[in-house]
C-alpha cells in the first residue's frame, strides 16, 4: 500500500470517529466548540504520529510479554512532553482541554494503531498512518465542534454567524454532543453509500 493511500485510508475508510467509533471520550467531552475540537485533534495527532514512529523503530527490541506496557510508556512519555509544551505556550487551550490531555495516554485510537499498524510496518508507513488517522480524527472533532458551536451559540470558531438571541443551549451541553454526533455519523454513512 503506498503512503498516500495509507493517509487517505485514515481520513475516510478508517476514520476513527465516524467509521471505527473510537475515542468517544474526547470526542464527546471536548467538542463544545470548533477550536476545542481542533485543538484536541491536533494534540492527539502529535502523539499518534510520534508514537507510531517510535514503536515502529523499536518493535523488534520489545519482548512479547511486555509489548503493551512498553507501548503505554512510549505514549505516556509523549503525552507528558505535549502537556508541558501546551502548558507553556498555549495555557488557555491547555486549561480548556484540562483532564482530556492526560487521557490521551489511554486513548484506544493511539494504542490500537500502535498494535495494529506500527508494530507490523516500517517507520515511514507508520508515520503516514499516524498522519491519516490524526487528520481524520482532527477533522471529525473540528466538524463536530463547529456543528455544536453553531447550533448552541450561533458562532463558529468564535465568529458570530447568527444573531445574539440565536442558540440552543442543548448543543453546548453533553446531550447535544450525542445528538450531533449521531446525525453526523448518519450523514457520513449516507454519503459513503
Amino acid at each position: 500500500m503506498n503512503n498516500f493511500r495509507i493517509i487517505l485510508n485514515g481520513i475516510i475508510k478508517e476514520n476513527p470517529t465516524f467509521v471505527l467509533l473510537l475515542g468517544m471520550c474526547p470526542t464527546l467531552g471536548t467538542t463544545s466548540s470548533a477550536i476545542n475540537g481542533m485543538s484536541m485533534g491536533l494534540a492527539t495527532m502529535f502523539v499518534l504520529i510520534l508514537s507510531n514512529l517510535i514503536i515502529s523503530l523499536i518493535k523488534n527490541l520489545i519482548p512479547d510479554m511486555v509489548r503493551i506496557p512498553s507501548y503505554i510508556v512510549v505514549i505516556a512519555s509523549l503525552v507528558t512532553i505535549l502537556q508541558m509544551v501546551m502548558q507553556a505556550y498555549v495555557p488557555d487551550i491547555y486549561a480548556t482541554l484540562g483532564l482530556f490531555i492526560p487521557l490521551i495516554v489511554v486513548n484506544c485510537i493511539i494504542l490500537g494503531r500502535a498494535e495494529a499498524f506500527a508494530a507490523k510496518n516500517n517507520p515511514l508507513a507508520s508515520i503516514c498512518d499516524g498522519i491519516g488517522i490524526g487528520i481524520g480524527f482532527t477533522l471529525a472533532l473540528t466538524l463536530l465542534g463547529a456543528v455544536r458551536e453553531f447550533l448552541g451559540t450561533g458562532a463558529v470558531f468564535g465568529f458570530t454567524l447568527q444573531g445574539e438571541s440565536y442558540g440552543m443551549l442543548l448543543f453546548v451541553l453533553a446531550p447535544g454532543a450525542f445528538i450531533a454526533l449521531g446525525y453526523l455519523i448518519a450523514a457520513v454513512n449516507k454519503i459513503k453509500k
